[in-house]
């Protein structure tokens, strides 16, 4: 099963071309370049809080006038607005949050900290009940970065932070790697669009969650289509497609209408994968349609497919994408899982984090290969080798693109009381 990860991954060709995009296009790609700081941040002395921008020890003069309002000191230099005069020693003017501190500024005295008095001439004088340090609550220029200083290197994934920083850096577009482009062919006269399953024929529960599923992913995927089991249509669907990568589902065995495999060798493929030794899934299959193009054949059970997805099309994709593996991840199991004589299993579970266990992986019920309720709760997919898992083995946990959420108390799918692990009451999410 791991090496046909592997395989997947080395499967392709290497990250997709990259492309020059507007900030707001390279969201959850992979920068194909080091973001580089185009200006310091800050550019220039900022105000870190209201208040006063002050000149040398005070009390200090302020000549300004007087603003009305009794929430804080008077109108003075704005977020925004460039001072237009130095700051003469022992004089003070009111300054904004974010605002551009003035020349001959020493350090900024906030709000709270700051008491303004009546002098007899009309003027005014601030003081403050403690001295003010030089350099006291201001953001001094290039306190994050300099101009020309590596933020982050090529490879970084693109995500809300990074478009933030890449703004205030200055950039306007960013060099990213193409997302992937796939396709899913749904296969099967017996599946259903709508309504409730009738006369021998069954809903589609691969068409709903595919395309979200490779969106979680990073991925380009437009609604799946659905064909019917004929030899003709799969092939023409096939020959006609243009995506990276075309993710099939059924008809990858050898059934009177499983048309996958032939298809492929009328195209020419070449078949990389053709089964794995994993349960359920096992009969997935990974082709190369042509230099730069994929297939990856799922099973036609629910859960089956979700295990070719994360064995053959996430490494394939992530390569494509250039997006970095996952950090192996192991969590002691809450309760024994029974294995399979010769082939790994993968089993889904839900995290649960408590006082007498800490953090254990819960396996989950509904675990057959036509099955989705246990992986609908799920937060990961343990790696169950053959042989099976006692209680507290550690395993490697494949995570999902997303988090189940979590229930309080006991929900149907966990392990329930006289199992082998009797789950105290839950106390929360998973921190």
């Amino acid at each position: 099963w791991h090496t046909a990860r592997r395989l997947a991954g080395r499967a392709a060709p290497g990250p997709l071309a990259p492309e020059t995009s507007a900030l707001g296009e390279t969201l959850g790609r992979t920068l194909a370049a080091p973001l580089t700081a185009l200006t310091d941040l800050p550019s220039f002395d900022t105000s870190a809080m209201d208040g006063w921008a002050v000149a040398g020890p005070g009390p200090w003069r302020l000549d300004r006038p007087a603003d009305t309002s009794e929430a804080g000191p008077p109108s003075g230099i704005l977020a925004g607005h460039a001072p237009t005069e130095a700051l003469l020693d022992g004089h003070a003017i009111p300054i904004a949050t974010g605002a551009r501190v003035p020349s001959g500024a020493t350090a900024v005295l906030r709000t709270e900290h700051g008491e303004v008095r009546e002098l007899s001439d009309g003027g005014r004088r601030l003081y403050a009940p403690r001295p003010a340090p030089p350099g006291q609550d201001i953001r001094p220029r290039g306190q994050e970065c300099r101009r020309g200083d590596q933020l982050l290197p090529a490879g970084a994934l693109v995500t809300p932070a990074v478009l933030g920083l890449a703004a205030a850096a200055g950039y306007d577009e960013l060099t990213a790697y193409r997302r992937p482009r796939a396709e899913v062919f749904v296969l099967g006269d017996e599946l259903l669009d709508e309504g409730l399953p009738r006369d021998g024929r069954i809903r589609d529960a691969l068409g709903p969650m595919l395309a979200p599923w490779l969106h979680a992913l990073g991925v380009e995927a437009a609604a799946p289509r659905h064909l019917a089991d004929e030899a003709d249509a799969l092939y023409a669907a096939l020959a006609e497609s243009t995506a990276d990568v075309v993710i099939t589902t059924g008809g990858t065995a050898s059934g009177p209408v499983d048309h996958v495999h032939p298809t492929l060798r009328r195209l020419d493929a070449e078949v990389l994968v053709d089964g794995v030794a994993v349960r359920p899934g096992h009969p997935m299959l990974l082709a190369r349609l042509a230099p730069r193009r994929h297939l990856v054949g799922l099973p036609g059970n629910p859960l089956a497919a979700v295990s070719g997805l994360l064995t053959l099309a996430e490494p394939l994709l992530r390569t494509l994408a250039a997006r970095r593996p996952p950090a192996p991840y192991r969590t002691p199991l809450a309760a024994a899982v029974t294995g399979h004589p010769q082939d790994t299993r993968l089993v889904p579970v839900a995290y649960r984090d408590d006082e007498r266990h800490g953090l254990t992986a819960v396996p989950l019920r509904f675990h057959g290969p036509a099955m989705l309720r246990g992986i609908a709760a799920a937060d990961a997919l343990a790696v169950v080798l053959p042989g099976g898992a006692a209680r507290g083995t550690e395993l490697e946990t494949l995570e999902l693109p997303w988090s189940a959420g979590w229930s309080a108390g006991w929900t149907p799918g966990w392990a329930a009381p006289g199992d082998p692990y009797d789950p105290p009451e839950a106390t929360g999410g998973r921190a």
